[in-house]
């Protein structure tokens, strides 16, 4: 059964660096038995946008990647990526500081919108796949943990949208966007998948309401990787249709058990904290916050739990004094609290830290009518 791996922090060039060792990565690329394999590194450069705007990989995680593949004697190495219709991918590998990366580990930068194609059939779906990513011998796919205007999320299955041509991405679109990006990830399945979730939009692709999460996921499964990351935004994995549809087409499982995540440094959650990123949004939903030195990954899964809310018609009517946080422990005091620190409280939901899913069913109990 394939797992989940998460870590918690905000050093994105040693966590990724850490997370590829607990899964030892080289072993697993050295039993491919290939001289000299090709890696294809495939970040999300969707817009020209730096990391902290909560849209684009971080270009510290690519970095912890490659230099743990070049210790290991992995030479041969590409990071490859096609930015979105209209945008520039050359303008988003310099804004991102990927031009920075390619000149000092001396890595190729792959724009996909100017490679060729092959036709793969898919379910009965021809889909136009980029040959530069099917060349590699090992993919690794390094999305953005974030929220999406027409799929509501973002991350494992679609970022592989990047490796079609503009085209195919126009007729994506007109295809309704979910049958495909399953096909997709049938022609196109990476063998491994690092999440950047360390900061990540709450509303949209293109960033602009950045959350700070502080944490880094992998596996081996992007469907169960999809499926995690739904419920942590805040939706029942049904929400999303792509996710059983890659399922059914056997790419992974979209079922998750008690035992599916494994915490690499549980007690690291602490060195978490850390300021939320500007934006408007950001600044609406505090009203609804009580902040206590809480832990990014809690802070993080309340805020995307009240958008949600907010996009149902249902946060007017909360409560505005939502507990959270570790200065809270201990206390016994009237009052409705988020995560394990507030146990005191007189209602509290538990978890360290609580999926935005279980938060959004546990406030809807202090909606008028519910």
């Amino acid at each position: 059964m394939h797992r989940i791996m998460v870590l918690y922090g905000h050093q994105a060039e040693a966590m990724a660096i850490r997370m590829m060792e607990a899964m030892n990565i080289h072993e697993e690329i050295r039993k491919l038995g290939i001289e000299n394999p090709y890696i294809g590194l495939k970040p999300n450069l969707v817009v020209a946008q730096p990391a902290h705007w909560g849209a684009t990989t971080s270009p510290e995680l690519v970095r912890g990647v490659i230099r743990y593949l070049k210790e290991h004697g992995f030479a041969n190495l590409a990071i490859m990526e096609g930015s979105w219709v209209g945008d520039r991918t050359g303008e988003a590998f310099r804004i991102c500081g990927y031009e920075l990366l390619s000149q000092e580990f001396d890595v190729p930068l792959v724009d996909l919108k100017k490679d060729t194609y092959e036709e793969i059939e898919v379910d009965g779906l021809a889909i136009k796949v980029c040959r530069e990513p099917l060349k590699v011998d090992y993919l690794i796919n390094l999305p953005v943990l974030k929220a999406h205007c027409q799929t509501k999320i973002t991350c494992a299955l679609k970022n592989l949208k990047g490796c079609i041509p503009d085209q195919e991405k126009r007729r994506f679109h007109c295809l309704g966007l979910y049958r495909p990006i399953a096909c997709l990830s049938k022609a196109l399945r990476p063998h491994l998948t690092i999440v950047d979730g360390l900061i990540g939009d709450l509303t949209h692709e293109e960033g602009g309401n950045p959350v700070r999460m502080g944490l880094m996921l992998a596996g081996r499964d992007p469907v169960l990787l999809d499926a995690y990351v739904a419920e942590l935004l805040g939706y029942e994995t049904k929400e999303i249709p792509y996710i059983g549809l890659a399922a059914r087409l056997g790419v992974g499982s979209d079922e998750l058990h008690e035992d599916t995540l494994v915490e690499l440094n549980h007690n690291m959650k602490e060195a978490t904290i850390a300021p939320i990123e500007p934006g408007e949004e950001i600044d609406y939903l505090g009203q609804w916050i009580k902040e206590d030195r809480a832990c990014s990954p809690c802070f993080g899964s309340l805020v995307h739990a009240l958008m949600r809310l907010k996009e149902e018609g249902k946060l007017e009517s909360l409560p505005k004094e939502i507990a959270i946080g570790q200065g809270y422990q201990n206390q016994k005091k009237e009052g409705i609290g988020i995560g394990s620190c507030t146990s005191g409280l007189a209602a509290y939901l538990p978890g360290c830290p609580p999926k935005a899913k279980d938060i959004i069913h546990f406030l809807q109990d202090y909606l008028p009518g519910e």
